[in-house]
């Protein structure tokens, strides 16, 4: 008996089932009328994630087909959830109407097509992208055999585009200094080590891509077609490694834009030369832009961030991921935040017309990609038309203006662009003042602006008039007041009357003018001759209306892309004058000082505080203890290396961090917390202060440290500013010692570079008589009433001792144990060669701890009333209960008094 041969799916699944099969890697939305549906596996997952009903539509090969939907209207939440959960989505939308696919037969199904892919990297709604954070779709690529290396990267929200070369042991912290939202590589590179060592210090989605468009060729071919140019001359000379990445970034644009235009701005070349260097590692000690929690809240960025435009505070955390090394330019950018310090007055107007401003950088992009709606040009005419007004109040100054802002206030004055005052001016007439999202919804453009749409629009809103007044006839005519006309996109307009008076319309005089089209249960539902001419009208007025605000539409777009550069200048001069602004308002509001830049390799601050800490301390109402520091990598002046010691919790850390993160932001080009500085700039920075174990990759928390120092060992320069804290404390005393030593010389002898190390290595402060070019710096602790109490302030000089015991007391360490640990501290300090081996691998003997029990009162005349020889064994036991509660009830009466004079007898014994 033969097999019963599989039912071949329907035409509509046929359809679905090609479109799915060319986009497996991703879930496939199917527009399906004002819903995005998903089916088999997609629709599983989607509502996994989504948490939306799991449904069933038909069968295909015998089984029934799972089925998921989302609204088409309101799509952009599903879609950022689907993201963020590590989804790719295709969005397949319908390319015609189903009356146009009815003209190809009466079986034919609607059309569909994929128009884009949704990935973590191309994103360009304003709904689901982050405002104040930028995104970059990033692409690497090698050459001459990975001996040279080169990023392309991308923000589609935006356009900006850039190509940078890189040594290929830099590839870490080139790409932990953009905001990666997706990272494209070939097969063949993911392989690498370097490409997996980078990759394994950063959470960020990897997309694989084929080998073929990472070629020289391939990527001179796509930048040739993507701006329409027959020799890239104009973009400056790429190296192979460049061309090779930026062909692979364009491919999968192509790809995800389902072949539509690629709209980026011209590639510029960033050079990575003049660029602090930040490695992942220091990057995470320093918390940057993210706080080792995660988030932004606690971080350097969040901390001095006053911008009040999105495209200011993107600008601001691309300064602060990659500082300066050029000293014109960090001069440049301090000479506008000291204008807008000295000028208060006119710092707060600008602020206040800056929080107008939307953000015109991604306006401008959604419409290039015809992805925007009429929203986004009344963002881009209020934000051209924002910017002339700064522009306008600069130019009041009768002081001179710093060259950023000069150069900001030239892109943005409206007599040196009359195109883009003209549409800026055309665009705020044309636009209602009621806007729709969508351009297809109408309604967006004002009356009076055209008079072709005008027309159409009276006809409409004459024509409903009219209906009103036939309705009133028709009421009239059949004595029938409860009859209406109404509308449904079934029959578009009908009469509509009671059930009860149906029969009269149908019966004569009425039969010949009323013609029946459908009854219900209590309604029944008529049309005329006059009503379907009427509606025909109506129909074609609306039709028209639509059609001619949607060419409108286009046209002011067309004249956006026309001015699309003008437009970029625009908003990146916005974002110029935002930041210098919101950096005076954030000095002015810390009493942070311009740093003076020197051409020798020093570090000279008095009273330097960390921005963060003391921001915290602030909110519950406490000050900052600011220190001095100075060094000199010549060490000249200054002392290149100083160690630093004092007990835990001190502020060792705090003070290491608060000098990286000084070079930050003065090479950022902003002010920094103190009372003066100094500073030569530094081409690196490097920190390894605090670890943690990296288990998935089988490292221990010594392993991770010592990976760290060895990296920093290697690469600091003389001009580079190193902080180390606490190295060798992993492994055993005289191991991590040994090491602390080498590290601290290696560094003043071979990297000669200005550097703190902090340690508990009290013999490492003998280096500093050593060394010629070494100190001894203290963070002072004092004891009173037994207590520890940290003063925060640093003193030239080593530590008297670490106080670790009186720190242990503090962390609520047993008291039990807090006195051992005092015995054993005792016998080792009298005695060092008192045990044979380390506590590490062998136990300190035991010592007999001896108290003396001092009068209680209550304890004395308990045992004075006892007779041992007449008390039974329950007696017995329960005068034991009765003397414990009088020796635990004296403890806590005396409180410090005790454990001082405990410890005394100790000692004494």
């Amino acid at each position: 008996m033969s097999a019963t041969p599989a039912k071949a799916p329907s035409p509509f699944m046929a359809q679905y089932l090609d479109i799915k099969s060319r986009h497996e890697g991703a879930l496939l939305f199917f527009r399906m009328g004002d819903f995005y549906e998903l089916f088999f596996q997609d629709a599983v997952r989607a509502a996994e994630i989504l948490d939306i009903t799991l449904t069933a539509r038909g069968e295909y090969q015998g089984e029934s087909i799972p089925m998921a939907g989302v609204p088409y209207h309101s799509a952009e939440p599903y879609l950022a959830r689907l993201i963020k959960a590590g989804e790719r989505v295709a969005v397949c939308e319908q390319t015609e109407s189903p009356a146009e696919a009815k003209k190809r037969g009466s079986k034919a199904i609607v059309n569909r097509e994929v128009v884009r892919i949704v990935t973590p990297g191309t994103i360009t709604e304003d709904t689901i992208l982050p405002a104040r954070r930028g995104q970059a779709l990033v692409a690497i690529a090698f050459a001459s055999g990975g001996a040279d290396a080169a990023l392309a990267a991308c923000d589609v929200s935006t356009g900006a585009f850039e190509i940078r070369d890189v040594a290929p042991e830099a590839l870490g912290e080139r790409l932990s200094a953009l905001p990666v939202s997706e990272l494209l590589v070939t097969e063949e590179d993911e392989a690498r080590p370097l490409v997996r060592q980078a990759l394994s210090a950063m959470r960020i989605p990897v997309t694989p891509r084929p080998k073929r468009a990472a070629t020289p060729a391939e990527g001179e071919a796509a930048l040739k077609a993507t701006y329409k140019v027959a020799a890239l001359d104009a973009f400056g000379e790429f190296s192979k490694a460049g061309l090779s990445a930026a062909g692979l970034l364009l491919d999968y644009l192509s790809l995800t834009q389902a072949g539509a235009d690629i709209r980026l701005d011209p590639p510029r070349q960033a050079s990575i030369a003049q660029r602090l260097a930040i490695d992942p590692a220091t990057r995470a000690s320093l918390e940057i832009d993210t706080a080792m929690r995660g988030g932004r809240a606690g971080t350097l960025l969040a901390t001095v961030d006053r911008t009040l435009t999105a495209p200011g505070a993107r600008l601001l955390a691309a300064r602060l991921a990659e500082p300066e090394c050029d000293a014109a330019t960090i001069s440049a950018r301090h000479d506008a935040v000291a204008f807008f310090l000295n000028e208060p007055t006119l710092n707060a107007d600008i602020r206040t017309r800056l929080k107008a401003v939307p953000d015109l950088e991604r306006a401008r992009t959604r419409i290039r990609l015809e992805r925007g709606g009429p929203r986004d040009l009344k963002s881009i005419g209020d934000a051209i038309a924002g910017g002339g007004a700064i522009a306008a109040e600069l130019a009041r100054q009768t002081t001179g203006l710093p060259a950023p802002l000069a150069e900001a206030a030239h892109a943005l004055d409206a007599s040196q662009q009359p195109a883009l005052e003209s549409l800026a001016q055309d665009l705020n007439t044309a636009l209602a003042e009621d806007l729709p999202t969508l351009a297809r919804d109408g309604g967006f453009i004002a009356e009076g602006w055209d008079e072709t749409l005008d027309e159409f629009r009276t006809l409409r809103r004459d024509s409903r008039q009219v209906i009103a007044a036939l309705q009133a006839r028709y009421a009239e005519e059949t004595g029938i007041g409860a009859l209406k006309i109404k509308f449904n996109n079934v029959l578009g307009y009908f009469i509509d009357v009671p059930a009860r008076h149906g029969d009269a319309l149908m019966k004569p005089p009425h039969a010949e003018t009323f013609i029946h089209r459908q009854t219900l249960a209590s309604n029944i539902r008529f049309s005329t001759a006059e009503l379907s001419d009427l509606a025909g009208r109506i129909s074609r007025a609306e039709e028209a209306s639509t059609a001619r605000e949607l060419d409108l539409f286009r046209d002011l777009c067309a004249r956006v892309e026309s001015q699309s550069a003008a437009i970029s200048d625009a908003a990146h001069a916005l974002s110029i004058i935002d930041v210098a602004a919101a950096s005076a308002a954030w000095a002015e509001e810390t009493g942070a000082i311009r740093p003076e830049l020197a051409e020798d390799p020093v570090f000279e601050t008095e009273g330097l505080r960390h921005p963060v800490v003391e921001a915290a301390l602030r909110k519950e109402g406490e000050g900052f203890t600011a220190n001095d520091l100075s060094l000199d990598a010549r060490g000249e002046a200054n002392a290149r290396l100083a160690i630093v010691t004092g007990p835990n919790m001190a502020g060792k850390s705090t003070y290491l961090r608060q000098a990286c993160l000084a070079i930050i932001l003065a090479q950022a080009g902003l002010f920094v917390p103190a009372n003066h500085m100094r500073i030569g700039l530094a081409d690196r920075i490097f920190s390894r202060v605090g670890a943690s174990d990296d288990l998935s990759r089988g490292r221990s928390t010594f392993m991770v440290e010592m990976v760290e120092t060895a990296a920093i060992l290697s690469q600091a320069t003389a001009d580079s500013f190193v902080i180390l804290d606490e190295v060798g404390r992993g492994t055993s005393t005289y191991d991590g010692l040994a090491i602390a030593w080498a590290a601290v010389e290696h560094l003043h002898n071979i990297n000669r570079c200005r550097a703190l190390f902090a340690t508990h290595y009290h013999e490492l402060t003998g280096l500093a008589d050593d060394l010629a070019h070494a100190t001894n710096l203290s963070l002072r602790a004092k004891e009173w009433k037994d207590e520890l109490v940290f003063l925060h302030d640093v003193q030239p000089g080593p530590a008297d001792r670490s106080y670790g015991v009186q720190v242990a007391r503090l962390a609520g360490l047993p008291v039990r144990a807090v006195r051992r640990a005092e015995q054993v501290l005792k016998r080792l300090e009298a005695k060092p060669g008192a045990v044979d081996a380390l506590p590490l691998f062998a136990a300190v003997a035991e010592e007999p701890e001896t108290f003396t029990v001092e009068d209680t009162g209550e304890v004395t005349r308990l045992l004075d009333t006892l007779d041992p020889d007449e008390l039974s064994p329950r007696e017995a036991l329960e005068m034991i209960y009765r003397l414990k509660n009088a020796r635990d009830e004296a403890d806590r009466d005396s409180g410090t008094k005790t454990s001082v004079d405990r410890k005394s007898q100790s000692r004494k014994s």
